[in-house]
């Protein structure tokens, strides 16, 4: 068993020992989701802890998404409770990059980039090629996308066109 999901089963026994409530069901849904994709596909396989990570991180994006959406509707309560349990999964995940982090990657994999010959739109596949190695797990994809400034990635049309 991987340390990480030993450390959700350790966790998850101190919280049905503490009656903590929150913790317990937001460990078992994590833990069911890791158990499914461990039994996904043809043959039954146990995850590495960056595939637990990965499943984690997954885990916590559909909280976040689940507390906007109820908090647009209206329910603050049930999206209290959802950013609460992202809260706990984040514990798990590895610390995530600030915007300035974050920025100056993306700034050397533009210059990179820029000197292979990456042009058009062709660009921002490219840049996102060389940042996403080294943001794996610590920056959301949508904000990877979101950091690469249009107008650097994409240079400009070139004469006589």
């Amino acid at each position: 068993m991987t340390t990480l999901k030993s450390k959700l089963k350790e966790d998850l026994t101190t919280a049905m020992k503490a009656r903590d409530e929150l913790t317990s069901s937001t460990l078992r849904l994590t833990l069911t989701a890791i158990t499914k994709e461990e039994v996904s596909g043809k043959t039954a396989r146990e995850l590495s802890d960056d595939e637990v990570q990965k499943v984690i991180a997954k885990e916590a994006k559909k909280r976040r998404e689940a507390a906007e959406a109820f908090s647009q509707g209206g329910r603050t309560e049930q999206a209290e409770r959802e950013k609460a349990e992202g809260e706990i999964l984040d514990a798990y995940l590895p610390k995530q990059l600030s915007d300035d982090e974050l920025g100056a990657i993306v700034a050397s994999a533009v210059e990179e980039a820029r000197a292979a010959g990456a042009e058009g739109p062709r660009a921002m596949g490219a840049v996102m090629k060389i940042v996403n190695p080294k943001v794996a797990g610590r920056a959301d994809g949508g904000r990877v996308a979101a950091s690469v400034p249009p107008g650097r990635a994409r240079p400009a049309a070139r004469p006589g066109r």
